[in-house]
């Protein structure tokens, strides 16, 4: 199969990794597979340094332009993003290939929803990476299919483990985790009130947020100010596959708002690293049954008595993170996602 793979974010988060992996899965299996991304983006960047082809686009007009130009060249395009769905759909009577659209996001869809379920129509199959991923199409009649997002085994990397320890002299020191940009739909400042209450029960921990900087990045370095939290919780910036890092925490937390599914989580669970999360969106069912801690979104004293519960009981943090490393070997592998994908590209082709 020939198979375009639309992502065409700036920044390197989630959704860009996925895409990626996707990609040269898909390639692994035999696929054509080239991609249209942002022209200096980092997607773009990562994607020509594992070998793949890639089409350097701008603004949305740019995009349109070129998808009426070539997106018959496919077999199958396949937008990663709301806005490269939108411009695959609004060409498809010109370039007239399948469209597979995989929904990546858990946000209730709001006035002008049928503009959003027109669009929709237009994929030949839907796709979501979560059930709450799923909600808002079901509720409009759609009918999605449910692939969860994947991610490699991480490779240990202890000398860089030891390096981050010894920059920030975190030595001696217990680690509580985050990976997430400084935006509000990541909700920081929850989570600096949390690590408060943590703080005064235990002297030896320390929080570690890795993540860009965002619409609340004033907002987070008040609070810890505000807190006196200034030499216990430490903005890290944004770390190139931060997840080799995550084998030094001895929690990892995620304080979404919103959360289709929370791709940072998945590796935390893959290290066997124990989660405590809110229960925002995906974040809820892929905790479920034991595999973590979840409380309500911005409650930061049950996300604090959560922590402290695992800090508390190393038992119990044990067996909820072998719980959910079990249910990632079953869930979230790459080579089940990219199987996932192919058979749905083929049902699109073969017309069912």
């Amino acid at each position: 199969m020939r198979i375009l793979q639309i992502n065409t974010e700036r920044g390197w988060r989630g959704g860009e990794r996925q895409t990626l992996l996707t990609a040269l899965g898909l390639r692994a299996a035999g696929d054509t597979v080239e991609l249209l991304a942002r022209a200096g983006g980092a997607l773009a960047r990562e994607a020509r340094a594992q070998g793949l082809t890639v089409h350097a686009t701008g603004s949305g007009f740019s995009m349109a332009v070129w998808l009426a130009r070539h997106g018959g060249d496919y077999d199958i395009v396949h937008p990663q993003t709301a806005k490269g769905m939108t411009w695959a759909a609004l060409t498809k009577f010109l370039h007239r290939a399948r469209l597979v659209f995989t929904r990546r996001t858990s946000f209730p869809v709001g006035q002008g929803h049928w503009l959003t379920r027109l669009k929709w129509l237009q994929a030949d199959r839907l796709v979501a990476i979560s059930d709450a991923s799923a909600k808002a199409p079901l509720a409009m009649g759609l009918h999605p299919v449910v692939i969860r997002s994947a991610v490699p085994p991480v490779a240990p990397d202890p000398a860089r483990v030891q390096g981050f320890v010894e920059r920030f002299q975190l030595q001696g020191k217990r680690l509580i985790g985050t990976a997430a940009a400084l935006t509000r739909e990541k909700d920081p400042v929850t989570l600096i009130r949390a690590a408060q209450r943590v703080c005064e029960h235990h002297d030896d921990v320390v929080f570690v947020h890795w993540g860009a900087d965002g619409d609340v990045s004033d907002e987070a370095r008040k609070a810890i100010e505000v807190t006196g939290l200034t030499d216990r919780y430490l903005l890290a910036g944004f770390e190139k596959r931060v997840e080799q890092l995550f084998g030094a925490l001895s929690v990892f937390v995620m304080a979404s708002q919103h959360e289709a599914l929370g791709s940072s989580v998945l590796d935390a669970m893959l290290l066997r690293v124990p989660v405590v999360s809110t229960d925002a969106g995906g974040l809820r069912e892929t905790l479920a049954l034991g595999r973590g801690l979840t409380g309500p979104v911005g409650d930061a004293q049950v996300m604090a008595d959560n922590i402290i519960t695992f800090l508390d009981d190393p038992v119990v943090a044990a067996q909820m993170a072998d719980r959910a490393y079990a249910y990632m070997a079953s869930e979230h592998d790459v080579g089940h996602m990219v199987r996932r994908y192919r058979d749905v590209y083929q049902e699109v082709l073969e017309g069912h």
